[in-house]
């Protein structure tokens, strides 16, 4: 009973390190995918996990909307009919929307918690990963439902039609952290717009987290006097 206690106390500290875990779990898992239904009820789980923690992350910070909270509850509505099995485009098109939205929701929940703070906590380590990732995966499924409403908008040379998920994230990875490693390429208007715009996101992250994060250890290290000059 007392685990249960100091886990769920570790939660509610650490929501964002949580929230990252999970992401980098489903990534992990993602690399042996396999077609059993078995493990794709794991994956789903995992994902629906993922959103419950985004609406406690949500809760947390001025995005505790009603709007923030029906994206989250539409995703997992609409994810769970294509895991029983509807392959309806559309129906797909509908999820993808609202995880992205869920996502874009939830990072900027953490972000402006992140500038509500004045000094440096652990959770704000975690939630500099998670911004990351949120934006990410969000962008992950644009590109899904770019594909999906306009066909061949990415090439793959050595997988063409519909690109896998995992393709699809390693893109979005590829880009927003700048490496450009992915061989896969948008070719469509909407396709190549969605990419400049999470390079634009990659950019800005790291111009405002990482000057953000430097900021705070600064503050905290500044001597007592300084702090109380800088209150007045």
């Amino acid at each position: 009973m007392q685990g249960l206690v100091d886990f769920w106390k570790g939660f509610r500290l650490l929501p964002s390190a949580w929230l990252l875990l999970t992401q980098f779990l489903i990534l992990v898992l993602t690399a042996f995918t396999r077609e059993s239904p078995s493990f794709r009820a794991l994956l789903w789980v995992l994902g629906v996990l993922v959103l419950l923690i985004i609406a406690k992350v949500i809760r947390q910070t001025p995005m505790f909307t009603i709007l923030g909270l029906s994206f989250v509850g539409c995703a997992v509505l609409f994810s769970t009919l294509i895991m029983f099995g509807v392959n309806d485009p559309n129906i797909q098109i509908i999820a993808h929307a609202f995880e992205a939205c869920a996502y874009l929701s939830a990072a900027y929940g953490v972000l402006r918690y992140m500038f509500a703070d004045r000094y440096l906590t652990k959770d704000e380590l975690f939630a500099a990963g998670a911004v990351f990732t949120l934006i990410a995966w969000a962008f992950a499924f644009l590109y899904s439902i770019c594909q999906l409403i306009y066909p061949d908008s990415f090439v793959n040379p050595a997988e063409p039609g519909l690109q896998s998920w995992l393709d699809l994230l390693f893109l979005s990875f590829s880009l927003q952290s700048a490496t450009g490693l992915s061989d896969l390429m948008p070719m469509s208007a909407p396709a190549r717009v969605l990419a400049m715009l999470q390079m634009f996101c990659g950019v800005m992250y790291l111009a405002l987290i990482v000057s953000r994060l430097i900021a705070l250890q600064y503050i905290a290290h500044v001597p007592n006097h300084h702090k109380s000059k800088d209150q007045e």
